[in-house]
C-alpha cells in the first residue's frame, strides 16, 4: 500500500496545482466570486490531503500498522466526496451539493485520527 499511497498522493497533488490554476485563470472573471472561492477551497483541501497521503506512504512504511491503509483510503475517499462536491458545486452552481461535503469533511477527520494511532501497534 505504501507505493499506491505515494502514487495516490503525487497524482492528487498534480491535479490539485491543476485545478488552482485553472482556478485562478479559466475561471476567474467567468464564475461568481462566492463559487470561485468554493473551488479555490477544494483545490486546498485535494492539496492538503494529496501531501497527508505521502504521510500515510512514509508512516506505512515505517510503523506497519493497519490503521494506515485506514486512513490512506478516508483521504482518498474524503478527497472525492469534499473536494469534488466543491468543485461540481462551483461550476454548476447546483447548491444542493454543499450537502454532499461534510460526508468527505468527516472522513478527513477519521483518517486523521487514524493516522495520529499508526505509531502504535493495532
Amino acid at each position: 500500500m505504501t507505493r499506491t499511497f505515494w502514487l495516490t498522493g503525487c497524482l492528487l497533488a498534480l491535479t490539485a496545482v491543476a485545478a488552482g490554476a485553472f482556478g485562478a485563470h479559466g475561471l476567474r472573471g467567468r464564475i461568481p466570486e462566492d463559487l470561485l472561492a468554493v473551488f479555490e477551497t477544494g483545490a486546498r483541501y485535494q492539496m492538503y490531503h494529496a501531501l497527508a497521503l505521502l504521510g500515510v506512504a512514509w508512516a506505512s512504511a515505517n510503523w506497519p500498522n493497519p490503521l494506515a491503509t485506514v486512513a490512506g483510503w478516508l483521504f482518498v475517499g474524503g478527497t472525492v466526496f469534499f473536494s469534488g462536491s466543491l468543485y461540481l458545486l462551483a461550476l454548476s452552481g447546483t447548491r444542493w451539493l454543499g450537502a454532499i461535503t461534510p460526508i468527505g469533511g468527516v472522513m478527513f477527520l477519521a483518517g486523521w485520527a487514524c493516522l495520529a494511532l499508526v505509531p502504535w501497534k493495532g
